[in-house]
């Protein structure tokens, strides 16, 4: 069904969020820009697989939802990051660093796990809020400005394809 498959791909998301977060812990300092002050990549990443069993919960059909606040917090981290990292000029290949890399396949699974969560509000099987829809979306976008963050923090150059 469209609410197994929503379930199944969440749970797939979150657990290659643990992955991130478990190559993380061996990166002492690892900060990332956060509004006016900075905080651990590892952390960030664990507040989103908690946000995450609450989207399982709702797509499950419990009586939970996302806060606007959980939105407006990726919000200001992915402002904040793409703040301090170069402009976008083209497309860029992924896998510029190893961590760069894992998060370039997270939002990947991310996009997907918002399509199919999105499928099951629009084929009316639940309801999902707004704010839980717009985290999912948003989540894509932190999970691409961290990849980004990631090369520019080990001065790797985003390199373009080449359409060959």
């Amino acid at each position: 069904s469209a609410v197994a498959e929503a379930l199944g791909t969440l749970d797939e998301l979150n657990s290659y969020l643990g992955l991130i977060r478990a190559d993380m812990r061996g990166r002492t300092g690892f900060l990332v820009p956060a509004g006016a002050r900075k905080r651990s990549a590892e952390k960030v990443m664990h507040d989103v697989q908690q946000v995450l069993f609450t989207v399982q919960a709702e797509v499950a059909g419990a009586q939970k939802k996302v806060s606007k606040a959980k939105v407006t917090t990726i919000e200001t981290i992915t402002d904040s990051i793409e703040a301090v990292i170069p402009p976008i000029t083209s497309f860029s290949l992924a896998g510029g660093t190893y961590l760069s890399a894992l998060f370039d396949v997270a939002r990947t699974i991310a996009r997907r796990t918002e399509r199919r969560v999105v499928g099951v509000h629009d084929e009316g099987a639940l309801r999902i809020s707004k704010h839980t829809l717009a985290y999912l979306n948003r989540l894509s976008s932190l999970l691409f400005a961290l990849a980004r963050y990631a090369n520019h923090v080990d001065d790797i150059t985003e390199e373009a394809p080449t359409y060959r």
